[in-house]
């Protein structure tokens, strides 16, 4: 049975990298796929799956009206699909999660997203939050806040170094996101209500926290 998987992360994780292997190893094997990723990364007019480590492949672009059961079927007829890719699955709409559910469902085709869990402020991206609801499987891409522990939020800086606490959900500029765990993404979300304690790094910890992690596991 085909599932719908959903593969999150914080920001730099290696999301992309995983996804362009993964779609590697099924075109080696003589196997067909899709590849999707959000309209806004379209670059010249074609839309780019692009990893930190230098490798990108195109894709087809999708925004908030895109039927993507309709686009896939339509495909699946000139060509068997043996599976679907999604990058910055976050951007997804709620409904277009359920049709990602209908092509694994219906079509029989196992569909693979990757994305972001929340945005700068802590809050889910409506796509995440359907997937995380309704995913068949879910995966964790771990990353490495700045003190060694599990980054699972994101910071949202500006060309200062400064955080932003306020503005849209989405921004595509020249913002820098930086990755960090919990207390150290309040610190600079929430200065006021930080109490100061000692700095407690990953070597500190007790082994039974397998949370925090001095090296980074690929998928958790």
């Amino acid at each position: 049975m085909a599932k719908l998987y959903f593969s999150y992360a914080a920001m730099n994780a290696g999301k992309s990298t995983i996804l362009l292997q993964a779609a590697h190893n099924y075109r080696e094997r003589g196997m067909n796929t899709r590849l999707y990723t959000s309209s806004l990364y379209v670059e010249d007019g074609v839309g780019k799956i692009t990893s930190r480590i230098g490798l990108d492949v195109d894709a087809n672009l999708y925004d908030g009206e895109l039927d993507l059961l309709a686009d896939v079927e339509a495909a699946h007829r000139e060509q068997k699909i043996n599976c679907i890719f999604v990058d910055e699955a976050q951007f997804l709409t709620s409904g277009q999660v359920w049709q990602l559910a209908r092509v694994a469902d219906r079509l029989h085709i196992p569909v693979m997203c990757f994305g972001l869990r929340t945005d700068f402020q802590g809050k889910l991206f409506e796509g995440s939050a359907e997937l995380l609801a309704i995913a068949d499987v879910l995966r964790e891409i771990r990353t490495i806040c700045e003190c060694g522990s599990k980054a699972t939020m994101v910071v949202r800086m500006d060309e200062n170094g400064k955080a932003i606490r306020e503005g849209d959900q989405v921004s595509i500029g020249k913002e820098v996101y930086v990755s960090l765990c919990r207390r150290h993404w309040e610190e600079h979300m929430n200065p006021t209500s930080v109490v100061n304690i000692e700095h407690q790094t990953a070597l500190d910890l007790g082994d039974d926290d397998e949370d925090d992690l001095p090296t980074i596991s690929a998928i958790g």
